[in-house]
């Protein structure tokens, strides 16, 4: 595997690992009635789900460069 598909790899995992945070911390703000801290890491939880996923396509894309041609 390319080292940019490793490093894509790894971005994403780190994206995954934020997203997760960020929604324990809606979850615990939203059980304790205060919706808008909820909200504000619900979304900041959909912008790393979002990273994770173009990290995800990139590394894909790197794969198949280098692994398609055979």
């Amino acid at each position: 595997m390319s080292e940019h598909a490793v490093e894509h790899h790894h971005k994403a995992a780190e994206h995954h690992e934020h997203a997760a945070k960020h929604h324990r911390e809606a979850a615990k703000h939203h059980e304790s009635g205060d919706h808008e801290k909820a909200a504000h890491h619900a979304h900041s939880a959909h912008g790393h789900a979002s990273h994770a996923e173009e990290h995800h396509a990139e590394a894909s894309r790197h794969h198949a460069e280098h692994h398609g041609k055979h």
